[in-house]
């Protein structure tokens, strides 16, 4: 499964992998699932979509400024990919992001997504603190290469429990989106 959006995207969206019932099922991450209707009304909300829902490949969504996609790209069993099969996939997140020139925020959705756009930026050449930042909504760490911006994943686990709300969500991609803005700098 490739990602998908706006090739002039100066923000990179990454998840973890397709939802089996989602993303699998219709060829297009966050895509017919729940993580995806809090996803696509989020980015709709902040200007990023055209829509606030994504129910397969020919329903009209269109991103601008924001460019979706994934670590792995198969659906792991159990929704649990191991580290193996990160780092098989890790290739094919490496040459997304070459191909988008104008990314200066990725916004990882989730800590497997954070690790994995480390690892990301680390096998593309960036020069990166050997010791990685700690993962939490939020936060925004600069490197060479692009400002990483945490958030947590709109699962079901976190929306239900509320550990992750509309308002959270809304104030990472407007805080993209003002990153965006920003020129770059680098890790001190």
């Amino acid at each position: 499964m490739t990602g998908f959006g706006d090739p002039q995207a100066s923000v990179l969206i990454t998840g973890l992998a397709p939802g089996a019932h989602g993303a699998n099922r219709t060829g297009r991450a966050f895509t017919g699932d729940r993580s995806g209707d809090w996803l696509f009304a989020a980015l709709k909300r902040t200007g990023y979509a055209n829509q606030a829902e994504s129910v397969s490949l020919g329903d009209g969504l269109m991103l601008s400024g924001a460019y979706i996609s994934i670590a792995v790209r198969c659906a792991p069993p159990a929704n649990r990919p191991t580290r193996d099969e990160r780092d098989r996939c890790l290739p094919f997140l490496v040459r997304e992001l070459a191909l988008l020139p104008n990314v200066k925020v990725i916004v990882a959705l989730g800590k497997f997504a954070f690790d994995s756009v480390w690892q990301v930026l680390r096998d593309s050449g960036i020069a990166l603190p050997n010791k990685r930042p700690v993962f939490g909504h939020g936060v925004a760490i600069q490197t060479p290469g692009a400002v990483i911006l945490c958030s947590y994943h709109p699962s079901q686990q976190n929306t239900f429990t509320k550990k992750l709300t509309e308002p959270m969500l809304d104030n990472v991609f407007v805080s993209a989106r003002e990153l965006a803005k920003t020129p770059d700098s680098v890790i001190e």
